[in-house]
């Protein structure tokens, strides 16, 4: 069975297409991001490629006004496309968790694909933006991970040890919830691993 999904958005902010396959070979040719802010499609192939599918995302966003609608709606669209592709969720793993490492910075990731939305993000960002055309706020992220949780109706906990850097610290989060991605979503049964019978 094809565990895939897809997602056409289309507001008076932004216009965007994404499609998810959680069981693709990950190349360059599944994994692709052009969102016009060149730190979050960055971003947005770790998340892919550390994920273990095939993403491809596109969006024209009004960035002459700000990055946020961009970011948070490519965070919903997203998070639809994976709800889609899990479907009943009957086999997969459901719970994982991560520490990752990018130099100096330590993000821990918690993930449950409940059906349940919720998000704790508990990290600290030393303030800079991130340089580029256009700058990238970090504060965004954590718009991102709520639009994804709330969308893909997932539990989400990130959490920051340690960092000082913010791309490292960033960059570390996406990693993270990446491999805990690529845990949970993996087949290891056949049932739905719930004691309701649905997720």
């Amino acid at each position: 069975m094809s565990r895939t999904g897809e997602r056409r958005r289309t507001t008076k902010e932004t216009s965007i297409e994404v499609e998810v396959d959680l069981d693709g070979a990950v190349t360059d040719a599944e994994v692709s991001a052009e969102t016009g802010i060149p730190f979050f499609d960055h971003m947005l192939e770790q998340l892919g490629r550390h994920g273990g599918m095939g993403l491809r995302v596109r969006c024209d966003g009004d960035l002459e006004i700000d990055a946020h609608h961009t970011v948070e709606d490519v965070g919903i669209a997203i998070g639809e496309a994976l709800d889609e592709a899990l479907g009943d969720k009957a086999g997969v793993r459901r719970f994982a968790s991560v520490r990752v490492p990018l130099d100096e910075a330590l993000l821990d990731v918690a993930l449950d694909l409940s059906g349940r939305p919720y998000l704790h993000y508990e990290v600290d960002f030393p303030g800079e933006k991130i340089l580029g055309d256009p700058p990238f706020d970090p504060q965004l992220v954590e718009e991102f991970w709520r639009a994804i949780a709330v969308a893909g109706r997932l539990t989400l906990h990130v959490t920051m040890v340690r960092g000082k850097n913010t791309h490292h610290i960033i960059e570390a989060g996406f990693k993270g919830v990446a491999r805990a991605l690529r845990d949970a979503v993996r087949l290891e049964g056949s049932g739905v691993p719930s004691t309701k019978g649905s997720l």
